[in-house]
This record gives structure tokens, C-alpha cells and sequence, in this order.
């Protein structure tokens, strides 16, 4: 056992954590209904979502929205939720 804690960033880890995670999205693009308004409200660009660290923060993050179903869950960059709150400095990830 290591006296460093783990990154995480273990490629063929975080590959499989991100199609696993994935098919947990909100929202689809190629989705029957996608609104366009959709491309601009992702989570990504949210104000209540953190992201991780290492490799898995290049897409995935936290959201932190007390009033979201998705509070405390882990949440693709790219996905969304109708309380989307746009970041005041316009960033995305």
C-alpha cells in the first residue's frame, strides 16, 4: 500500500467510469426534443458545477445546486438540468 493518496488518474480508469457515467446523462443531443436553448444551459457552464481534479475533471464534475435532482452527483460537462444557472464570467468547465 502507497503513502500518496490516489489521483485517479489511471487511464483505462477513468475511461471506464466515463462510458459507465455516461449513460446516466439528463439530456442528449441527438435526443428527440433536445431544445436549442439546451446547447447554451450545460452543466458545464453552470455556476453550481464544480469540477473534478485529474483526468476525469476534463468532463466531469459535481453539482452543487441545493435545489437540483442532481445535487451531490457526479454530471457530464455536456449534460444538463432546467435549473441551470450561467456562470457570471461566462466560463464553461
Amino acid at each position: 500500500m502507497s503513502d500518496r493518496a490516489w489521483t485517479g488518474d489511471d487511464r483505462r480508469h477513468n475511461d471506464e467510469c466515463h462510458e459507465r457515467w455516461v449513460r446516466l446523462r439528463n439530456r442528449r443531443t441527438d435526443q428527440s426534443g433536445y431544445r436549442d436553448e439546451w446547447f447554451d444551459e450545460q452543466c458545464g457552464g453552470c455556476q453550481f458545477w464544480v469540477a473534478l481534479r485529474g483526468g476525469l475533471g476534463r468532463d466531469w464534475g459535481v453539482c452543487t445546486h441545493p435545489g437540483s435532482p442532481f445535487d451531490g452527483r457526479v454530471r457530464f460537462e455536456h449534460d444538463g438540468c432546467d435549473l441551470f444557472v450561467v456562470r457570471k464570467d461566462g466560463s464553461f468547465g
